[in-house]
């Protein structure tokens, strides 16, 4: 068998994190000046790539990184108690007992991550795991984990639910897998043109085991 890597996004992609953010988004919204998100305002998010978000955002520019900051600081705090996406554990189990490397990029803090892989029974599948900070920089990360680990370009695959991850993970030249389950919409995320563009978790199996189908 190939030696094959894959390389997940945290937020969205492993963990269902999005109504916990939408929560604290809101209690922000005071502070930093914007309305509330409803559910038709998340509905029309997740059409828009993520650099259409943050040029659309109300907020403005200069206080964005200050926000970020603020949200992520929020989101560590609670994402060890938030469960991982129905069909999502099995198929990481079923991956790791197929001998395939497994690690992950996220942008809350290590030890968060870890701890939320410990409670959801997950701590042992994973060969590494990083932290990135940057919004639209994750490719730095993604290279940096190449590099460390000696990674074959040709046989890592990332994994992630946001426009964003599309085009880290061409600009590192490995494959990319688009998740519909997480963030942004499967008609947003195939404008951009995903190596793959998969529905459920266990769809992971067959495209990694046959890495045949594209959109």
């Amino acid at each position: 068998m190939v030696e094959k890597t894959i390389i997940f996004d945290f937020d969205g992609t492993i963990a269902d994190t999005f109504s916990t953010l939408v929560e604290i988004v809101n209690e922000l919204a005071l502070q930093f000046d914007y309305p509330l998100v409803d559910e038709s305002e998340v509905a029309r998010l997740s059409n828009l790539s993520s650099k259409d978000i943050i040029k659309q955002s109300p907020v403005a520019l200069h206080k964005i990184p200050f926000l970020m900051k603020k949200i992520k600081k929020e989101l560590n705090g609670q994402v060890a108690y938030l469960s991982a996406f129905e069909g999502m554990k099995e198929t990481l189990t079923e991956l790791h007992k197929r001998g395939y490397t497994l690690g992950v990029i996220t942008s809350n803090w290590e030890e968060s991550a870890q701890e939320f892989f410990r409670r959801n029974g997950l701590k042992d599948y994973f060969e590494f795991v990083y932290s990135s900070n940057s919004l639209f920089g994750k490719h730095r990360t993604i290279n940096r984990v190449i590099r460390n680990h000696g990674l074959s370009l040709e046989n890592t695959f990332y994994v992630g639910d946001e426009t964003r991850d599309i085009e880290s993970a061409k600009k590192s030249k490995i494959k990319v897998i688009a998740v519909s389950w997480g963030f942004n919409s499967a008609e947003i995320l195939q404008e951009y043109q995903p190596n793959f563009l998969i529905n459920h978790p266990r769809d992971l199996l067959m495209v990694i085991d046959e890495d045949v189908i594209t959109v």
